[in-house]
């Protein structure tokens, strides 16, 4: 008696569990920033770079990674606000400005509402990430970011 108690309270909690996880896998990832391969969708303006988006307290974190998996940088963004965070190679290198125009070496790697992000090589081997802000209409700040 007491086992079948225990086995069906065990394929309820399976039940429940299956059910949370699949309501959560159409939500945005709240964990795995700053892995090479996180299990987050893909959202890369450019097939040259992963870019991965997590959110988390109404906190967007935006991950930069290569081909291989190398994570370069990443970035915290609320209500117009961006903090580069210390991970990824090229943490050093993450740079925050106003919409401009990017030079013509550099690669718009992610876009949203609210900022782009531009990658563009360094001679030294090294990736400059540039992360541009809209202020103004988004229209405006869209049509001056490479």
């Amino acid at each position: 008696m007491i086992r079948k108690s225990a086995v069906a309270l065990f394929s309820s909690a399976l039940l429940v569990a299956g059910l949370a996880t699949s309501a959560m896998a159409t939500d945005t990832p709240s964990s795995g920033l700053g892995q090479s391969w996180p299990n987050a969708t893909d959202v890369s303006a450019n097939p040259h770079w992963h870019v991965y988006v997590f959110e988390k307290d109404g906190i967007r974190y935006v991950q930069v990674n290569d081909l291989n998996g190398g994570v370069h940088g990443a970035i915290a963004t609320a209500g117009g606000q961006v903090l580069v965070l210390p991970i990824g190679k090229d943490s050093q290198n993450v740079s925050t400005a106003t919409a401009t125009s990017g030079t013509t070496s550099s690669q718009t790697v992610y876009s949203d509402s609210q900022v782009t992000i531009s990658a563009t090589p360094l001679s030294t081997g090294a990736t400059q990430l540039t992360v541009s802000t809209c202020t103004g209409d988004p229209f405006e700040c869209n049509t001056h970011v490479n």
